[in-house]
């Protein structure tokens, strides 16, 4: 394997390990281009595409590439506004207490039976997705947010009938929570994903440490309930794209395509014998490949006769429906309760701690710094306290930027060091980063934050937006791990993820 990575003792499989650049100096080329596996060729050295898309034009992979990141901006746009539903309360705290004539613990419980909605809706959704695919639940998740942000607003002074629809808004947000990585491992071939996933974790943590800075300002000059009619707002808004322009993107693809979850004596058969379960023949999209510079040489010319493998693109219309087909003939009770197994994988309990002891305490630290600056010696009003989530807001872009510019840029610089062959192992180097801005921004928080009449605001807002960096940092390591390793386990990972959050 190289690199440091150990070779496995057995012949047992290695998910995840996968040939990328098909060069000279790979065995798999050593008798020059192969015509059994399809590569993208807009680079100096031919990229084996992975997973190898199958010769479907409904394969998801056979889009064109303005398709694929149209569906994503779609998805990350409704995720930014389902994750401003969490910290939607964060700023209003001692308005909330006034209002409902309740203690802050009781206000605090309005968030805390929100994130229980969204533990619990999520074991049912991600088996549901397993299942049925991602669209259905993309659609029912929008129409919750529209509905239960419409019912808060609506709550008045009635404590009960906002602690429901708080509740009600969690079920909405869990797909988004958990599925829309899980989207991006099924449009993206393994050299395209890490941007993508960096941005997409970008809209989910950004928009919530966004929210607090909108919703205090909101709060004081209209009332708090415009911050859940605008949320339903938008959210109705966005619905119709949803509908119209995110099909499904689950896909029943035939396992031996699947080559970043094959081992690498299958690619080997796979790359001298063709896709010997799936029809012989290339896609009837020829101009979906030759737009993105993919190119199968093998069998040229159904390239360019599009009837030739029988299969046939299915209409606009057909993409509305909400269900088309199964994605697994597993039990669906077996799929809820499979998180809790998971848990004991090594690769699943390390990405829930990268990622899941960061995002912890960055909700931990969220919680506090209103009770810091809402009291003496600042006495900050709801306001001036939302402006200070502008601190990990910038956090959170800081370290997309720096996941987006570090993960495919390293990746693609180990391949080269190790002749060509990609080992999910190398997304790990981004831990690296996290573990240097996270730790600076815990410690500092943790001196700062006790002392702001001696340091001021600046200094708490500062490490928090150093902290935050860190969590995205450790968000898209452990994300492009599970996604490259065990795609499998992905959306059961995310899922395990949010029940200590």
């Amino acid at each position: 394997m190289g690199l440091g990575i150990l070779e496995p003792r057995t012949s047992e499989r290695v998910p995840g390990t996968s040939v990328i650049l098909d060069d000279d100096r790979h065995p798999l080329n050593q008798s020059g281009f192969n015509a059994n596996l399809k590569y993208n060729r807009n680079g100096l050295i031919p990229v084996v595409l992975v997973p190898q898309p199958s010769d479907d034009p409904n394969d998801p992979l056979n889009w064109p590439l303005w398709k694929r990141d149209v569906i994503l901006v779609i998805l990350s746009t409704i995720s930014v506004i389902a994750s401003t539903l969490s910290p939607l309360l964060a700023a209003n705290t001692v308005t909330l207490s006034l209002i409902f004539g309740r203690d802050f613990t009781q206000v605090a419980l309005l968030t805390g039976y929100h994130l229980l909605g969204v533990g619990v809706a999520g074991f049912i959704f991600v088996a549901s997705a397993r299942i049925w695919g991602k669209r259905h639940l993309y659609l029912l998740g929008t129409i919750l947010i529209v509905i239960s942000s419409a019912w808060g607003g609506a709550s008045g002074e009635n404590y009960n009938s906002l602690l429901w629809a708080r509740i009600v808004q969690g079920i909405g947000l869990a797909p988004f929570e958990a599925l829309v990585n899980a989207s991006v491992g099924d449009l993206y071939f393994v050299h395209e994903r890490g941007k993508r996933m960096a941005f997409s974790n970008l809209a989910l943590f950004g928009g919530a440490f966004f929210t607090p800075v909108l919703v205090g300002k909101i709060t004081h000059t209209i009332g708090w309930q415009w911050t859940f009619y605008l949320v339903a707002i938008f959210a109705g808004a966005l619905l119709p794209l949803i509908f119209c322009f995110v099909p499904e993107t689950a896909y029943r693809r035939a396992d031996i395509l699947n080559t970043d979850s094959t081992e690498l004596k299958a690619f080997d058969n796979l790359s001298h014998s063709g896709h010997s379960d799936v029809p012989s023949t290339r896609a009837s999209n020829p101009t979906s490949f030759e737009k993105q510079g993919v190119v199968a040489p093998r069998q040229a010319e159904t390239l360019h006769n599009p009837g030739a493998t029988g299969l046939s693109r299915v209409s606009f219309t057909q993409t509305l429906h909400p269900f088309n087909d199964r994605k697994s003939d597993e039990n669906f009770f077996k799929l809820v309760l499979r998180p809790f197994p998971l848990f004991l994988h090594p690769a699943v309990l390390w990405a829930c701690l990268i990622q899941g002891t960061l995002i912890g305490w960055t909700v931990m630290i969220g919680v506090v710094l209103a009770a810091i600056f809402l009291g003496p010696p600042l006495w900050f009003n709801e306001v001036e306290t939302g402006y200070m989530y502008t601190g990990p807001f910038v956090g959170a872009i800081f370290g997309f930027i720096i996941s987006g510019l570090l993960a495919d840029w390293s990746t693609t610089f180990m391949i080269k060091r190790n002749r060509g062959v990609y080992e999910p192992e190398f997304r790990i180097v981004l831990v690296v980063a996290q573990l240097v801005f996270g730790c600076a921004g815990l410690y500092g928080f943790g001196i700062t934050s006790p002392k702001v009449g001696k340091y001021g605001w600046f200094w708490p807002d500062f490490f928090f937006a150093l902290e935050v960096t860190g969590m995205v940092l450790g968000a898209v390591a452990s994300a492009l791990y599970i996604v490259d390793a065990h795609r499998g386990y992905l959306w059961e990972t995310k899922q395990g993820i949010l029940q200590p959050a």
